[in-house]
């Protein structure tokens, strides 16, 4: 979670596959994933009042239930946003995802492709589903878990555009993206979603493997995973196309220092060190895939991945991931799923213990 890639935007496609937006949660063959949808199939929530005829403040203080308090960017199409609910952060565990949500009638970020609301559906409210990331650290360096917090962070990508002429124009993020510290957001009350860390055995190790903002279930991961003590190896690795887009790397690295059990383990695959065969750091395109298979993966983390002791979580790009539906012929580069099924994982539905594979889905 190939690509599906932003149209115009080199930058922007190295870290994004789609609007970002976790929809729906199932079980199928024993796989546990949830599917991120397209722009095309955003989620419109409907209010009767024509802003031409409504206050837009009064809108917003209709249906806007939360604060941004602080907007952190990695660059000019990828953020972090925190954002602090009304009522208060309910419990939810790491993995889980909410709804965020802006009304039609917030303005576009210069740039962006139009979406061209009709006047009569500008009252309504368009809605995305997003993980919860986790700062991971907070300004002492201290563990800075999901549970610990009194607002929610989110990583988010800026989509500029469809990615083909038969799809909507993107309508949250244009919008997102014109926003700051103190402007209003509506987010959902209800956390929802399977990919959670259940109860590894404290000696286990958890892999975790995604691409771009695929990242951000991880984060909150390994952070409840260290201050709950946990002894085991914690690795987590994401490919992305350049390091610029890596918005936690210096976090990880100050992870790594306090806790010898943390590996943070990124991979490129469009720096020039990945391109350029003549440079003296020449390593070629880093896809997690490769990284597993060569063995290169299990060096890095110093741990031998072996089924026996360890769970893995997936989370990003498909082609990464690898599920092929019953019917469907495999693609031409091999995922994850069959490469781990193969080095002796397994998926099942109702098992328990390591050696279980879980992931998610972008779109």
């Amino acid at each position: 979670m190939g690509e599906r890639r932003a149209a115009g935007d080199q930058r922007l496609r190295s870290s994004v596959y789609c609007e970002n937006g976790l929809i729906t949660a199932a079980f199928f063959l024993g796989l546990r994933f949830c599917n991120l949808t397209s722009p095309c199939s955003e989620k419109h929530v409907p209010v009767s009042e024509n802003p031409s005829e409504m206050d837009v403040e009064a809108l917003r203080a209709r249906h806007y239930n939360a604060t941004i308090i602080e907007r952190i960017d990695c660059h000019e199409n990828l953020a972090r946003f925190r954002i602090r609910p009304d009522d208060g952060v309910p419990p939810f565990q790491a993995g889980q995802y909410v709804t965020l949500g802006l009304g039609l009638w917030e303005p576009r970020l210069e740039g962006t492709q139009d979406d061209d609301v009709p006047e009569k559906k500008r009252s309504r409210v368009v809605k995305r589903a997003y993980s919860v990331s986790c700062p991971l650290l907070d300004d002492q360096q201290a563990l800075a878990p999901v549970d610990s917090l009194d607002y929610l962070e989110f990583y988010i990508v800026l989509v500029r555009a469809a990615d083909s002429p038969d799809k909507a124009p993107p309508a949250l993020t244009p919008r997102l993206f014109c926003l700051g510290k103190g402007d209003r957001i509506a987010i959902g009350k209800k956390f929802v979603g399977t990919y959670t860390l259940g109860q590894p055995a404290p000696d286990a190790t958890v892999l975790m493997l995604g691409t771009g903002t695929g990242e951000a279930p991880h984060n909150a991961m390994t952070a409840t995973l260290l201050a709950g003590g946990h002894k085991g190896r914690i690795i987590n690795a994401c490919c992305v196309r350049y390091f610029g887009d890596l918005a936690y790397h210096s976090l990880h690295l100050s992870l790594m220092e306090q806790f010898p059990n943390y590996r943070y383990l990124p991979c490129t695959t469009r720096e020039a060190v990945n391109l350029d065969a003549d440079l003296p750091g020449y390593v070629g395109k880093q896809y997690i895939q490769d990284y597993f298979t060569s063995g290169k993966l299990a060096k890095d983390a110093g741990d031998p991945l072996s089924p026996a002791n360890t769970h893995v979580f997936l989370c990003g790009n498909p082609d990464m991931i690898g599920y092929v539906p019953p019917g469907v012929s495999p693609p031409k580069k091999c995922g994850m799923l069959p490469l781990l099924i193969e080095a002796g994982f397994r998926h099942e539905i109702h098992g328990s213990g390591p050696g279980r594979i879980h992931f998610e889905k972008y779109w």
